[in-house]
């Protein structure tokens, strides 16, 4: 199934708990219905959760913009804004003010389509064949430890490994929101409380999803998600355990063919893990909107590729000589507007294992070595004859570059951008403006800086 949408119960679910109805009117028009109708079958909610899915292949969220504002965040000297648009040109330079609107879209877009799922788990009990109600509420989790995994990383502080991560994340929002009362006035959990949330989700998802969905949720896309989430917080055994477990599972497979095969499908690839849906008629590939060219379908080549990222690439290497010239350098990975936006690739579970087999210096499914040494042959680069943290860690630059990793990567190496510091200000979301206005649970707790 190429295709997500259901126009018209986007449109229901969109306003399911952002507006209430009067009590003088109880038509149900025709462009929206009450959530008690959209979650009266089995066939609604599974309508209502295709059109979740819709909601987080939107550009605000992974159409693309989540992943381009990450590289954005990150770049020093390795890119250059050259777009007209203000929001994302704020990122670039690191001088992003509370109104930003492209971080604001982010906020709004993610919190709808958790309302959403919120929405669909709340009826589970509509099902009668309780193994379908399962599926569907590990699509649903899934979904929700996507996006709080997205929003925490962008408007919380770093997870400190061993710290006590008290620091202030986003707020947990796990109930339907049906109308605005003085309880919707929520504030900001604290980091640990985040990751906590996404790893229950995830650890439902990967029990009740079954390994092939279609191009929906798997267990196989859970566990993948939970394996970047526990790299993420430092939790290597378990990034381990859950990266092999993928490689080991036999339902993806590199695309050995050659690196470019990865990028620019019309359908999912044999390494896609999840990946957005897009197509002529539905879906938005917001990355070749931004990192492409007018003869690829993008806007003016809004983001060039800048000398010091081309010298990292050894000579010989495929993945070096996957860009073009139009006017600047750019990516040849988004060169085709109606190509689905890869979200986890199994290259990237690969490269989770060889970096958790280095640090715990154990060779579980294969040596480091080896897997490296697997995407550098598909990249026809030089193959190594050892394998070093740092050469798993520019091993994943590489194989990874523009794919949205690169900020969370520096702050979780606690590494430097440009003179920024990891945890720098700078390089955090503000918590929305209108957002701080409009709810006095969040009063005081803006984001230095904002």
């Amino acid at each position: 199934m190429k295709s997500y949408i259901n126009k018209f119960l986007i449109v229901t679910v969109a306003i399911l708990g952002f507006t209430a109805c009067s009590d003088e009117l109880e038509l149900e028009p025709a462009q929206s219905i009450s959530e008690t109708l959209a979650l009266s079958t089995p066939e609604n909610i599974q309508a209502v959760l295709i059109g979740a899915y819709d909601e987080v292949g939107v550009d605000d969220l992974f159409g693309g913009e989540t992943l381009r504002n990450s590289e954005l965040l990150a770049a020093s000297d390795e890119l250059l804004w050259a777009g007209t648009f203000n929001a994302p040109r704020e990122m670039f330079n690191k001088n992003m003010v509370a109104v930003n609107n492209d971080a604001g879209e982010v906020w709004l877009e993610a919190y709808q389509t958790i309302n959403i799922v919120n929405n669909i788990l709340s009826a589970l009990d509509i099902f009668t064949d309780q193994a379908q109600a399962d599926v569907v509420e590990g699509e649903a989790k899934f979904i929700r430890a996507l996006l709080y995994f997205e929003l925490v990383k962008f408007y919380g502080l770093p997870y400190e490994v061993g710290g006590g991560n008290s620091q202030l994340g986003v707020p947990l929002v796990l109930t339907p929101t049906r109308g605005i009362t003085a309880e919707n006035n929520v504030s900001r959990n604290t980091v640990e409380e985040v990751y906590t949330q996404v790893l229950n989700d995830l650890g439902d998802a990967i029990t009740n999803l079954p390994p092939s969905n279609g191009v929906f949720a798997t267990s196989g896309a859970a566990q993948a998600l939970r394996a970047r989430v526990h790299l993420q917080m430092g939790n290597y055994t378990s990034a381990l355990a859950d990266a092999n477990a993928v490689i080991g599972s036999g339902d993806y497979q590199l695309e050995l063919g050659a690196f470019a095969d990865a990028f620019n499908n019309d359908a999912n690839s044999s390494e896609d893990i999840f990946a957005m849906q897009v197509s002529s008629q539905d879906g938005v590939n917001a990355m070749t909107t931004y990192w492409a060219t007018p003869q690829f379908g993008g806007r003016d080549g809004d983001i060039i590729v800048q000398a010091p990222h081309l010298a990292l690439y050894p000579v010989g290497d495929d993945r070096g000589a996957f860009f073009y010239n139009d006017g600047g350098t750019f990516t040849s990975k988004y060169t085709n507007q109606f190509a689905n936006v890869p979200v986890i690739r199994l290259a990237e579970m690969y490269l989770i294992r060889a970096e958790c087999n280095v640090r715990l210096s154990s060779a579980v499914g294969d040596t480091p070595l080896n897997d490296l040494n697997l995407l550098r042959t598909r990249a026809n680069a030089p193959l190594l004859v050892a394998a070093t943290l740092n050469d798993v860690l520019l091993e994943r630059r590489l194989e990874l570059a523009f794919e949205g990793h690169r900020l969370h990567d520096i702050k979780r190496l606690q590494q430097n951008v440009g003179t920024f510091a990891y945890n720098a200000p700078e390089l955090v979301f503000p918590i929305p403006q209108r957002e701080m206005d409009a709810n006095p649970g969040l009063a005081g707790q803006q984001n230095p800086g904002y």
